[in-house]
């Protein structure tokens, strides 16, 4: 019964980011749960990429090349699905800078990518399960920097914790309809968005953060990956208005 609570077959999931890093590994996970999968990205060769290891698995993969900033590009792709069971908003990017030196179009990328990007696909989503009336699940990327504090995270931190309301918000106002909003906040992973791009500095990076973690290591994108499974399967079917954590431990309190 707990395996079969995780089988997506007959079900359509979209996956923001899904080039690289853990957007890719939500989509390919994803497809083997049995799901149809439209992954979109930026980039469109990561995305090719990301389809051909769903197709040669004997998934189903549909891409979309589009810009999260853009609402029209997100709306067009997101209706163009028959249905639509699963939203995974994946897609982010990075910013580091202290508040001293924070400069107007930093906030204003990294709210466009992290927040707004985000909340486009989600609106997107609900629209379209709201029409279809078959419920869902939506998944938001958050991150453990909305639970610290540390130098030069006021960007990228204040665009998770956005997200973070927006999933609490969200899933108030949908859960009525068998609409299910929950949000992971992954701890340090390792993905083309945290490579260091110095095989030295990418090390002491890991090392260090691998100290915070019981665990003793840092995350791997499949370990965010099985958390999206959980959310977006009937595993999960009284889970909504919740951030889970796959951290490695690296946020527990005193």
């Amino acid at each position: 019964m707990a395996v079969k609570a995780y089988d997506l077959t007959g079900r359509t999931a979209f996956v923001t980011g899904a080039a690289s890093g853990i957007g890719r590994a939500c989509a390919v996970l994803l497809a083997q749960a049995g799901a149809t999968v439209h992954g979109a990205d930026r980039d469109a060769q990561g995305l090719h990429e990301t389809a051909t290891l769903i197709k040669d698995q004997g998934g189903t993969a549909r891409t979309h090349h589009l810009d999260v900033t853009d609402h029209g590009q997100v709306r067009r792709a997101v209706a163009s699905c028959e249905r639509l069971d699963v939203m995974a908003a994946v897609a982010g990017i990075m910013h580091s800078s202290p508040v001293l030196e924070t400069r107007d179009e930093d906030l204003d990328r990294v709210l466009a990518v992290n927040f707004k990007g985000v909340l486009y696909a989600c609106q997107e989503a609900a629209r379209l399960m709201l029409a279809r009336d078959n419920g869902g699940s939506i998944i938001t990327m958050a991150s453990g920097a909305v639970d610290i504090g540390g130098p030069g995270l006021l960007c990228y931190g204040a665009a998770k914790a956005a997200v973070v309301q927006l999933t609490k918000t969200l899933a108030t106002e949908v859960g009525r309809y068998g609409i299910r909003v929950n949000a992971v906040a992954p701890g340090w992973i390792r993905t083309p968005m945290t490579d260091r791009h110095d095989a030295g500095a990418q090390a002491h990076t890991e090392a260090r953060m691998s100290r915070l973690s019981p665990l003793g290591r840092v995350g791997e994108p499949e370990d965010i990956a099985h958390t999206v499974l959980h959310l977006a399967s009937d595993a999960s079917a009284f889970t909504t208005g919740q951030i889970l954590r796959p951290n490695g431990g690296t946020t527990m309190p005193w």
